[in-house]
């Protein structure tokens, strides 16, 4: 989320995420309880024998309260499915929050790295030395004919996850998001929302992804992905942007204004009113009509001003109507 990353005016962040199961060991649903719990230690042990070990901290999910694993969903650093699971399961975390390696969530192991801007290629660099530097410590299952096995079919072979975040307001506004990622299902590539599957885009931010990994090498899915669907849609992105600049200046401008006039003075916003607006916000910005509002805070609003974030800040649970109330507090006293 800061912004540092190459394309980051429109790419706001790159994921690499590594499905592995251990050799051995049931897969899921089939463990009881008890072959989880030694599946976690197991590989919580390995985990920590590695040389990250001193750049790790690890997260009992099962102590985890509910609020404390809202704020890890709402930083991307584990998945819904994580927080949902009954049972043993937890998650080892970077100090800086680049990497994540979640255990007993659907595959034994799912290892992520996450950067900013569009650096997919340094991204899976970084993850594939993870990911061998845990292979020594533990034998993964694998097929000389499928590749790694993994506990949904769509993500044998590679085990690969590819997915950009990306920020289309301009493709909204002039009506062709759609023909974009109708153009991108036929590739056979996964939209979602801003939290990822079975979530709805919400401040014209999306996911795009691979669906699948197998009969392909991860070098080509990364190639692929970046120059028939990411490259073309950021292409698509600029020049919508270009197009209301020269046609509709003023209704852009009024849009951009609006905006910040509502959260500048709001008593109660909802987190997706926020985003929305927010949103407007960024693209100002990144077009240069937004000059007293910096990036920084932009970025810090969209993750602060989300539930649990905002409930953490506050130290205590709130009610959503106390939700919104806070949440507007907060933007106006980081806006004025």
């Amino acid at each position: 989320m800061d912004g540092s990353g190459p394309m980051s005016d429109i790419v706001i962040s790159s994921r690499i995420r590594l499905a592995r199961n251990v050799a051995g060991f049931l897969f899921f649903p089939h463990a009881d309880k008890e072959q989880q719990r030694e599946l976690l230690d197991f590989i919580r042990g390995k985990v920590m024998e590695t040389e990250l070990k001193n750049d790790l901290w690890y997260v009992n999910m099962e102590e985890t309260a509910p609020l404390e694993r809202l704020v890890l969903v709402e930083r991307h650093l584990i998945s819904q499915r994580l927080v949902d699971r009954e049972g043993p399961c937890g998650v080892a975390l970077s100090h800086d929050e680049s990497l994540s390696v979640m255990i007993n969530e659907e595959d034994h192991i799912r290892m992520q790295v996450l950067a900013s801007g569009l650096q997919l290629e340094e991204t899976y660099d970084h993850s594939n030395r993870i990911d061998n530097l845990l292979e020594k410590k533990m034998d993964y299952s694998f097929s000389p004919k499928y590749g790694y096995l993994t506990a949904c079919p769509t993500n044998v072979g590679t085990g690969l996850r590819v997915s950009v975040m990306l920020h289309l307001p301009a493709l909204k506004i002039i009506g062709q998001i759609e023909k974009v990622f109708r153009a991108a299902k036929e590739m056979h590539l996964a939209v979602r929302g801003l939290y990822g599957e079975g979530t709805e885009p919400i401040g014209d931010f999306y996911q795009l992804s691979n669906q699948t990994t197998l009969g392909k090498t991860e070098t080509q899915i990364i190639e692929e992905l970046t120059s028939q669907a990411i490259g073309p849609i950021v292409e698509y992105e600029r020049r919508a942007r270009d197009k209301l600049l020269k046609d509709r200046a003023i209704a852009l401008e009024d849009k951009i204004f609006r905006a910040i006039g509502v959260l500048a003075n709001a008593r109660m916003i909802s987190s997706e009113e926020a985003i929305y607006l927010l949103s407007f916000v960024r693209l100002g910005i990144h077009l240069e009509r937004v000059t007293d509002i910096d990036l920084k805070t932009v970025n810090e609003l969209f993750m602060l001003t989300q539930p649990g974030h905002l409930q953490n800040l506050y130290k205590r649970d709130l009610a959503e109507n106390e939700r919104d109330e806070v949440r507007a507090e907060f933007i106006r006293n980081k806006l004025l």
